[in-house]
């Protein structure tokens, strides 16, 4: 009776079968024909087109691939065609190239393994479908996979053993997927259904009585189902109401307590579960927040079954993320510490994760935990060494594990074996690979310090009593840049002081002595130390005189090294004071010429009635005259980023033109009180040409909070320089204003600063953005001009979430080709930059990399020892140089001051260096005609 069930259920299966393989995709060979000749002659020739089209795709996605087989994408792009043409052969292989390098998705496995079904006819065949679907479910936790593999098992139960091969790929699939909350039922249900079809077989015919052996197999069968009902019902699965009804109906008897109870216990845990899954329901991809807020639940609970499967959830969707699988598997093997699935689960997370060093090295430290074959090991090892790492590091980091594994597994007790052998190699060969693959690919070794050699010392020393092999290692560090450092000559010390002879302890100190240009003084201390524990009275005599003497051309260089600094500082000084002067000479010369051209006045015979006339009409201007309002305005307007106003008082000649000075008179001086900086923005490089800047800017910072005032800033005749202050009643609205920075207006970025003094904070920094590696972020250049923020985003999303998108212009707002792309973490930007690296956009072929942008230059000393020393110009000038009118009108020859104590700068008095931070005194004030005498005078 059970053979005629199998039949039944085979012929069952087989007709299925049969109406599946009749439904083949657009692409398959035995459709093609058919639609082929049910078109017209345009539509055929439409589709050779389309067809060679596809295959010079197709060919160029292959060369692409052959150049760079990490290509993610192309990879897709090439099964995409493939299928679509038909080309079953090409698409085998280029499925399983993929599957080699890369964890196949759900999607794409599904689909191989659907088009492969519908051409397996023989068993042959069959059992290649069967490897297809083992190969599947080791990638991800997919319930839908498991269940395609189960159902398809199913069509092969009428052959020998086929029932229990079927029974055993459901039990499989509900020990991998059986807890899942909300896809495990769909599992359960087949398997019951399965069950079903057998009893419904095993049933006797209507009005026959069953014999001793069909009653006991309905008996087994029925019990088989009220087994599998009661272990659905003791798990916490949606829709538990609904299985538990089914089970009453389905049931001719009571249901057991037991079950009761732990279908009651169950319904319970599943009230403490729903919210994490509503949560997983209600977020976004990558839901990583979600995922580990739902681990913590379970890591409590301590059911390993269902934290094992919560982390697989995890990774299905987060198969990128390094410190997730990291996580997961330091619980494998800290936890169940079961081979089969630790060893699973650490390579997939290096064939996900490949560039990620520290699961490599944790892959390497498990398949020795788990005594793996060496050749094994070894063999993991080489392909750590071609997964790409991104940081010159994490390559010694990769040597520095293996060769643990390796120093581990040799017997030091002989003196000689195959695995020292191994071991000396193995280090002779890292040194080799760290100088030439490492350095020539990141124009540096990673190492240094040399640890793999100093390691590799320390084995010969006190692993093989081999100090000559050791003094040779460390005699080639030192070649290697490191004997300046006295850290590295101790730590020989130390290890001749262990292993080898105090003489050699001797003369390792002396050359450190010699050479050590960091700290000698302690180098020096530990040579006096030795010979005072274990030295003769000669060999303290010359350690004495050996440091004496070093010391004493250590403290002569250092003293020349000053003396040299100090000079070049002063060279600098003077040099810059002659630049100053030079510009300021040439600025004036220009002002005269200009003067000239204009209107001039009529020279009155007597001199001094000439200057008592402008003293009589100069008091009103000697604020709000030409040059004043010039030089003032400007210097007020540089120092404002720094929050400081300029000198209230300058003078110079006034042999200006009265008719300039009052069209001058009525445009506002832009005066600002540092003791507001607090609440106070600058805001820079806006348009030239904007109307009203007051009205404009207001609208624009009103978001912020309640604006208290806009000082725009005009030139001499009255146009806007692009520059103002802000000032708002909060602070807080000012913190907020920052965010503005960089804000398109008409077509130019909006530069937001705060007022900060830079004298009196000389490390503030205006850029506001990272200098240093940022390993979620990426660098692209080479990228077209007309590429836009959306196009660029649209291009990287594909590889992660992407949280921040800035394209670099200049201050005119025109694109660089430049941009800087936020990841959410290091995992997509790394996976970004393998698969964008060398990608055409609009003829252009970008450069993609993480971001590590070179070190700013910064001010060299002397310029800073001159801002000291010299307060007022720097005061003056502020961050962008000498402003256009800031040029001296008073005459040289009153420049030349013999008294070094204080000098005239643009008509103030300038303390001296030792009094330059007390604040600059009000200069004596001398009216026109004084001027003019003391001219005369000279």
């Amino acid at each position: 009776m059970a053979a005629a069930g199998a039949e039944a259920a085979a012929a069952a299966a087989e007709e299925e079968e049969k109406k599946k393989q009749k439904r083949l995709p657009e692409g398959d060979p035995e459709s093609g024909g058919d639609s082929e000749d049910e078109g017209d002659s345009d539509s055929s020739g439409d589709g050779e087109d389309e067809e060679k089209e596809n295959e010079a795709e197709i060919q160029r996605l292959e060369e692409q691939l052959s150049i760079n087989a990490f290509d993610y994408n192309c990879h897709l792009d090439l099964i995409k065609l493939l299928r679509q043409e038909g080309e079953l052969v090409k698409l085998r292989r280029a499925r399983q190239k993929m599957s080699e390098l890369f964890p196949l998705t759900e999607e794409i496995w599904l689909d191989w393994l659907k088009d492969e079904i519908k051409m397996a006819s023989e068993s042959s065949e069959r059992e290649e479908v069967y490897e297809l679907f083992e190969r599947a479910v080791k990638d991800y936790i997919c319930p839908e996979i498991w269940l395609e593999y189960a159902q398809y098992s199913i069509g092969g139960i009428g052959q020998e053993g086929g029932i229990e091969k079927v029974r055993s790929i459901f039990e499989r699939a509900l020990t991998a997927v059986g807890l899942h909350v909300t896809k495990g039922t769909a599992l359960w249900e087949a398997y019951r259904e399965f069950e079903n079809a057998i009893l419904e077989t095993a049933q006797p015919a209507p009005g026959s009585v069953p014999s001793p052996e069909q009653q006991q197999m309905l008996c087994s069968q029925l019990e088989k189902i009220h087994t599998l009902f009661g272990r659905q019902l003791g798990i916490p699965l949606l829709d538990m109401e609904a299985s538990f009804a089914e089970y009453e109906e389905w049931s001719e008897d009571p249901i057991p307590e037991t079950i009761i109870k732990n279908y009651k216990k169950a319904l319970q845990q599943l009230e403490k579960c729903k919210p994490y899954e509503e949560a997983l329901l209600g977020a976004e991809t990558p839901k990583l927040a979600e995922y580990q807020a739902y681990i913590d639940f379970e890591m409590k609970a301590g059911d390993p079954a269902r934290i094992q499967l919560i982390y697989e959830r995890a990774l299905a969707e987060n198969c990128l993320v390094p410190d997730l699988w990291a996580r997961y598997n330091q619980y494998l093997d800290r936890q169940l510490k079961v081979k089969e699935l630790v060893l699973s689960a650490h390579d997939r997370a290096v064939r996900n994760c490949p560039w990620t060093v520290g699961l490599w090295i944790r892959y390497l430290l498990a398949m020795e935990r788990h005594r793996v074959d060496h050749s094994v090991i070894s063999e993991m090892f080489e392909k750590a060494l071609n997964a790409g790492f991104i940081q010159a590091t994490d390559y010694v980091e990769i040597w520095q594990a293996y060769l643990d594994y390796l120093r581990r597994r040799v017997d030091f007790t002989q003196d000689s074996s195959k695995e020292l052998e191994e071991l000396r190699s193995a280090f002779a060969r890292a040194v080799e690979y760290l100088k030439q693959e490492v350095e020539e690919r990141f124009s540096e070794s990673g190492d240094p310090s040399c640890t793999i050699m100093q390691n590799w010392a320390r084995v010969e020393a006190r692993l093989c009593n081999n100090m000559q092999k050791a003094r040779e290692l460390w005699d080639n560090i030192m070649t290697k840049g490191n004997a300046k450092y006295a850290n590295m000559w101790l730590e020989y010390y130390n290890l001749e002081r262990a292993h080898g002879d105090t003489q050699h302890c001797r003369k390792a100190l002396h050359r450190a002595v010699q050479c050590t240009s960091d700290y000698p003084e302690h180098v020096c201390e530990v040579l006096l130390t030795l010979e005072r524990i274990e030295g003769t009275l000669e060999d303290w005599d010359a350690a004495v005189q050996k440091t004496e003497n070093r010391l004493a051309r250590v403290n002569e260089q250092r003293a020349k090294a000053a003396e040299k600094e100090a000079a070049l500082a002063k060279q600098e000084e003077e040099k810059a004071e002659q630049r100053k002067q030079a510009r300021a000479e040439k600025k004036a010369s220009k002002k005269v010429k200009k003067t000239r051209i204009g209107d001039k006045r009529k020279a009155d015979d007597d001199d001094d009635g000439e200057w008592g006339q402008e003293e009589a009409e100069q008091p009103s201007k000697r604020h709000r005259g030409d040059g004043d309002s010039m030089l003032l305005e400007d210097m007020e307007v540089e120092t404002g980023l720094f929050g400081r106003s300029g000198p209230e008082k300058l003078y110079h000649p006034a042999n200006q033109k009265e008719k300039a000075s009052t069209s001058r008179k009525d445009i506002p001086k832009v005066l600002h009180d540092s003791s507001k900086d607090n609440v106070t923005v600058f805001v820079s490089n806006l348009s030239y040409n904007m109307a009203d800047p007051k009205v404009k800017l207001k609208e624009l910072f009103e978001s912020c909070g309640e604006v208290a005032e806009i000082r725009p800033v005009f030139n001499n005749k009255g146009t806007f320089r692009g520059y103002c202050y802000v000032e708002f009643k909060e602070e807080k609205s000012a913190l907020q204003a920052l965010g503005l920075d960089r804000k398109v207006v008409e077509g130019r970025p909006m530069f937001v600063s705060p007022c900060v003094d830079k004298n009196k904070n000389p490390d503030f920094k205006v850029f506001r953005y990272s200098t240093t590696l940022e390993k979620h972020k990426l660098f692209i250049s080479g990228l077209p001009f007309s590429c836009t923020k959306e196009e660029l985003e649209d291009l990287c999303k594909a590889h992660g979430n992407v949280k921040d998108i800035r394209l670099v212009t200049n201050r005119a707002g025109k694109p660089k080709g430049l941009a800087y792309v936020e990841y959410e973490n290091e995992a997509q930007a790394s996976q970004a930059v393998l698969k964008m690296d060398g990608l055409t956009v609009k003829e252009h072929v970008i450069k993609v990399a993480i971001s590590n942008p070179p070190l700013r230059k910064l001010p060299d000393k002397p310029e800073a020892g001159r801002a000291s020393q010299f307060a007022v110009p720097r005061q003056v000038y502020g961050a962008r140089g000498k402003g256009r009118t800031q040029l001296s009108m008073m005459p040289r020859a009153l420049q030349r001051q013999s008294t070094p104590v204080a000098k005239a700068e643009n008509g103030m008095v300038q303390n001296s260096p030792a009094t330059s931070s007390s604040p600059p005194e009000e200069p004596k004030k001398m009216s026109n005609a004084d001027f003019a005498k003391m001219l005369l005078k000279k």
